[in-house]
């Protein structure tokens, strides 16, 4: 994790260097959704840290486990102590790359497809995915989106059988960025 940790912290150091088509942000959003037949379960992140190179296409993110709000405290409790274990696997962190990253046209305001490659870790598992998504090109801003979907069993998530009904196997994440040039 520390080795991720620097990793970033040395990406967003090189963001501000000159001539560079990177944006960032330190204030995205994450949601994450399980739909059960005994109960839907819906958490909301609002400090995700995201950079993206747009000249070559690497993509980073960061998001604190703890910083997930849910409706139920208890749940909050669960989720933190039990499920993704805060404590011991802090982050969940994504470092890939868009691959048609020349696709989208930074001079021109609109919406542009994008496929996302690369290393999600979550819970101290990491899994190689590929996802679509999208960048809106919007007065300046670089808006990105994407909504997929993950198993828990992939990243060694288990739910005790007590409340195995309330949570969903495949949980559904959204991912909401605004993000602004990187400056000096």
């Amino acid at each position: 994790m520390k080795t991720v940790t620097l990793f970033i912290a040395g990406l967003l150091l090189y963001a501000c260097s000159a001539e560079a088509q990177r944006y960032m942000t330190k204030s995205g959003n994450i949601k994450f959704y399980s739909d059960s037949r005994m109960e839907k379960i819906e958490a909301y992140s609002h400090v995700v840290s995201s950079i993206v190179d747009m000249t070559t296409g690497d993509f980073v993110f960061k998001v604190p486990m703890k910083s997930f709000a849910f409706e139920k405290a208890l749940m909050q409790e669960h989720f933190n102590e039990n499920y993704v274990e805060s404590e011991k696997y802090p982050n969940a962190t994504f470092l890939g790359k868009v691959v048609n990253v020349r696709e989208i046209n930074l001079g021109k305001d609109g919406l542009y497809y994008a496929n996302v490659t690369g290393k999600l870790t979550i819970h101290g598992i990491t899994k190689e995915i590929s996802e679509k998504g999208s960048f809106e090109v919007k007065e300046g801003k670089l808006i990105g989106k994407s909504r997929f979907n993950v198993l828990l069993e992939d990243f060694n998530i288990s739910i005790p059988g007590a409340v195995i009904l309330n949570i969903s196997k495949s949980i559904e994440i959204t991912v909401d960025v605004t993000l602004e040039k990187a400056t000096m």
